[in-house]
């Protein structure tokens, strides 16, 4: 078999494979999402927010059992829109920003619940702690652009945030409730 012969037939296929359209990148539009969190201290709701996030998604409707998320938080970027208190929570007491600068929730399975509702379930690691969550999650399409939404209640003690005189849950509760809005590109239509 003569081999330049076949130096026409492999440029054909790999011109036709260069021509097909390329999956679209699934990624996180952080200019258009937030993540926030309330806690109550002596009973009064007390909001923040993280400035810096990121995601590394993989998400498909049609294919759960293969969907993939990583989620990052930047901690320090955290704020309660007070300079003072600002201050406070990179402090070790609070989320040791020098030890553990990052956040992360990893994916472990998606579970469809009907009506773009699903739940994620996964490990979350705060401040050195890791904990198995399940996320509730709910699913929209508008256009080219994904908004998954959700709200993630968890204890605060669970993670060693706020230590010390800070432990004590009558000053501060140890609930806190993370809400989300994240707003992706490159989802497959959901059903």
């Amino acid at each position: 078999m003569n081999v330049f012969a076949l130096i026409p037939a492999v440029l054909t296929v790999a011109f036709a494979a260069s021509a097909l359209p390329a999956a679209a990148q699934q990624k996180l539009l952080p200019a258009q999402s937030s993540i926030a969190f309330e806690i109550k201290q002596m009973g009064v709701p007390v909001q923040g927010h993280f400035k810096t996030f990121d995601a590394q998604v993989n998400f498909d409707a049609a294919k759960l059992a293969a969907s993939k998320v990583t989620f990052t938080v930047d901690i320090a970027s955290a704020t309660l829109g007070a300079p003072e208190m600002d201050a406070e929570l990179p402090k070790a007491t609070w989320f040791d920003t020098a030890k553990f600068p990052q956040a992360r929730f990893t994916s472990t399975a998606f579970k469809a619940l009907g009506a773009g509702k699903y739940e994620v379930a996964g490990k979350l690691a705060i401040k050195g702690q890791s904990r198995d969550v399940t996320v509730p999650l709910a699913m929209s399409q508008n256009g080219a652009t994904t908004t998954a939404t959700g709200v993630l209640p968890i204890k605060r003690l669970s993670f060693r945030i706020g230590e010390g005189d800070w432990a004590d849950t009558s000053m501060l509760a140890d609930d806190v409730q993370v809400r989300f809005k994240l707003d992706l590109t490159g989802i497959p239509k959901l059903p």
